[in-house]
């Protein structure tokens, strides 16, 4: 909220004297939302980074494989492919329409000629857009095979935290991610934060300390471990713990998730990165942010576990769709790249979101909360 004050009185009118006036500012957060500490658990890859080390892809094959899961067709009557549409989404324009990957698979040159290459000038554009302004930075930027060098974290997301700084909010950063990106991108993370980003400067004023130390969660049928250092932690003895070590995390820091669980449990929901929500604590509001998020819980990445009863620790898995757009955000690659507004527009989303659901849970039975309505 800022403060303007009316124009003075005429001269001689014998009016009072003008008098602060509270008003909006565009783009504050307000109300209860603006009061709980923010954990952002956030992915790398195709999220904030836009290239993959695992696959060699750099942010122009990124993107290609991205596009691959945006655009949309189905078969034609002849089973060849036809487009229905020349606009990516995340979600399938008609009910009969199947992303290009579901069909044929990620590209990492899609664009470059066959059914993709209508999508080249987009690609093109994109490409530009990720661009890294001036002379290249060891950590900050990155070159792909031609030469060419692009921001190694977007924008958008360093926008998110300098916003989140400006707007008084208590919050902190958890990479999490099935890559070996992470250390990575938690030295990129740092040089900003000590001012070295040339758009950013003003990030040397967060007062977020980076823990360099990748930690590692591995699940099993009997429990959640989290190593991290000498940090080890547990959920067979409590369900809670781990949720109370990441609503107390400070700064910034991150975690290698279990691919092989995922693999294991059929890249469901079932095998995906754990993420603990208690809608009973009002301190605290978690937010998983990963483009892989998904509403068919047979194929996302996020295994969401809810306490339903106020102090349990024994939480219920929650459907995707119950925490869609309130604590999961599935990223738009594309939008986070042209928008620099855009993580911390789903961030606010997340927030209105979550007052409603608290007030759903608020008014429904302990019934209802463990079926999920």
């Amino acid at each position: 909220m800022a403060t303007a004050f009316l124009p003075p009185p005429p001269p001689g009118s014998g009016a009072a004297a003008p008098v602060p006036v509270p008003v909006p500012v565009a783009g504050a957060m307000s109300g209860r939302a603006g009061r709980r500490r923010l954990v952002l658990h956030v992915d790398i890859n195709s999220t904030v980074l836009p290239a993959d080390t695992v696959s060699g892809h750099g942010p122009r094959e990124a993107l290609n494989s991205f596009l691959c899961t945006a655009t949309w067709g189905r078969d034609g009557p002849g089973g060849e492919w036809q487009w229905v549409s020349d606009r990516p989404s995340l979600r399938a324009p008609c009910p009969d329409a199947v992303s290009y990957h579901c069909r044929y698979g990620r590209d990492p040159a899609f664009t470059a000629g066959g059914a993709g290459q209508r999508f080249g000038s987009l690609h093109a554009r994109y490409l530009r857009l990720l661009a890294w302004p001036g002379e290249p930075h060891e950590e900050l930027s990155l070159r792909d095979g031609r030469g060419e060098c692009y921001h190694l974290l977007l924008p958008s997301f360093y926008r998110l935290l300098d916003a989140l700084h400006r707007d008084g909010r208590a919050f902190a950063v958890v990479f999490r991610t099935f890559g070996t990106d992470l250390p990575r991108a938690l030295r990129a993370l740092r040089c900003a934060l000590d001012g070295q980003h040339p758009q950013f400067p003003a990030l040397r004023d967060l007062a977020l300390s980076v823990d360099l130390t990748p930690g590692q969660i591995r699940c099993s049928k009997r429990e959640v471990v989290l190593r991290r250092g000498a940090e080890r932690l547990a959920t067979r003895e409590d369900g809670r713990k781990l949720y109370d070590y990441f609503s107390s995390l400070e700064g910034v820091g991150g975690f290698q998730d279990h691919f092989d669980w995922w693999a294991r449990n059929q890249f469901s929901s079932q095998g995906g990165k754990p993420l603990w929500i208690d809608p009973h604590d009002p301190s605290v509001h978690h937010i998983f942010i990963d483009d892989n998020i998904r509403l068919d819980d047979t194929d996302t990445i996020v295994c969401p576990q809810v306490f339903s009863e106020r102090g349990s620790s024994s939480p219920r898995c929650a459907p995707t769709s119950e925490l869609y757009d309130v604590c999961l955000v599935r990223t738009d690659l594309l939008e986070a790249i042209t928008d620099e507004d855009y993580f911390l527009r789903c961030v606010r989303r997340c927030e209105e979101n979550y007052d409603r659901y608290l007030a759903r849970l608020g008014s429904s039975s302990p019934s209802q909360q463990c079926d999920g309505q």
